[in-house]
């Protein structure tokens, strides 16, 4: 860990306006792993100018521009491609050298690795769970399989409610080490906490349901898969062959256990080279990073029943959610990667358009800002076309 910053601190890293700092330079405040980068990645070509100004969105009786709406959405760095190449750029409360914590954009990340491990035969989705950490036995993981994590429909008891200073989420960021003990009962550790998170009593694959842990859950099941780190598997399976222009980083517990599910932190760039690989159907250049197949199940496949039984289908009403990814249209042209604070990849397949967004959101789910920015993308969209 390195430096300091005088108003930012373990207490209120991601309170607001002390985000805006913190959000950038989570190394300085919270141990990590680097995600090690491979030789130097081409620059982005650059393509015809998108003007973001002239893009509109009808909002609430009102027209709002782009532009505009980049402001109203706390956004620190925001990027358009357009067939890939760079269509907009704008760097606000950060630079093109900032890795920015894209919280649960990293659930999308890691489920990409666990669509490598699959397709090199290390990995099966139908197995137990406990195949791979027979430390779950017992908890709600204990009777599930790899694909109901990956889909989040494991029955378990646990309320995502980032705003409960009591609740599950605080236990848990406690555990992870994003905020200091002593303020709830102190648990082991990431792995201790999440191996013993109850079963709920309905069957597993019923409904989805959000919950982050699943997500370090993958990280422990692909790291014994994997025989390694996470920071190093995701290294050596897509930073490297990718050729991303910059390290990034994961944070860490205390014990070194990996924050799969909300910790990593990556450039603005190098988050557009990855969405920009999904658009591709895994694909980098001339070299394949990810299985087609893995990506074509995340866009056709998915489960619109547990979909609409869960918590979350008035935002997609006729979506569906697969390892990791948001589906918002049966067609599963459209691709979503959401994490809270306002971090994005927003992937269209038919307009060729990938856009990713880092913020700085003072209300962790904020979903009339959520609204607005999907409406922003899906303009963008049409403009590119």
């Amino acid at each position: 860990m390195s430096g300091g910053h005088p108003e930012a601190s373990l207490v209120n890293w991601r309170q607001h306006p002390h985000s805006i700092w913190g959000f950038t330079h989570v190394d300085a405040l919270l141990p990590v792993a680097p995600i090690s980068r491979g030789s130097l990645g081409q620059p982005l070509p650059t393509g015809p100018g998108l003007d973001l100004a002239a893009i509109t969105v009808p909002w609430q009786g009102e027209t709002l521009t782009a532009e505009a709406i980049l402001g109203l959405t706390h956004t620190d760095g925001f990027m358009v491609l357009a067939r890939g190449a760079v269509a907009a750029q704008r760097y606000v409360h950060q630079s093109p050298e900032s890795r920015h914590i894209v919280f649960s954009v990293s659930k999308s990340i890691s489920a990409m690795l666990a669509g490598i491990l699959v397709e090199q035969g290390r990995l099966d989705p139908a197995a137990g769970v406990t195949r791979y950490v027979p430390e779950a036995a017992g908890s709600a993981y204990g009777d599930c399989t790899v694909r109901h994590v990956l889909d989040m429909a494991v029955s378990i008891r646990f309320t995502e409610d980032y705003l409960d200073p009591q609740g599950d989420v605080a236990r848990y960021r406690v555990a992870m080490g994003w905020n200091p003990p002593g303020e709830v009962a102190d648990p082991e550790g990431l792995h201790a906490f999440i191996a013993r998170l109850p079963r709920a009593d309905y069957p597993h694959g019923h409904r989805f349901h959000y919950v982050s842990p699943n997500t370090d859950m993958l990280g422990w099941i692909l790291e014994r898969a994997g025989g390694e780190p996470f920071s190093t598997l995701l290294s050596r399976h897509v930073w490297q062959p990718m050729g991303m222009a910059s390290d990034a980083c994961i944070t860490l517990d205390r014990f070194g256990a990996a924050r799969t599910a909300g910790g990593i932190c990556t450039t603005l760039a190098d988050l557009a080279r990855f969405g920009e690989m999904v658009r591709m159907g895994g694909v980098h250049g001339d070299r394949r990073i990810v299985p087609q197949s893995w990506i074509d199940d995340i866009r056709l496949g998915g489960d619109a029943v547990a979909w609409s039984r869960g918590e979350m289908a008035g935002v997609f009403p006729e979506g569906r959610y697969r390892s990791k990814w948001y589906v918002p249209e049966p067609s599963g042209e459209v691709l979503c990667a959401i994490g809270i604070h306002g971090q994005w990849i927003y992937v269209d397949t038919v307009s060729g358009m990938v856009a990713v967004k880092q913020s700085s959101q003072p209300i962790p789910a904020d979903d009339g800002l959520d609204r607005l920015t999907l409406a922003m993308f899906r303009a963008m969209a049409a403009a590119v076309r």
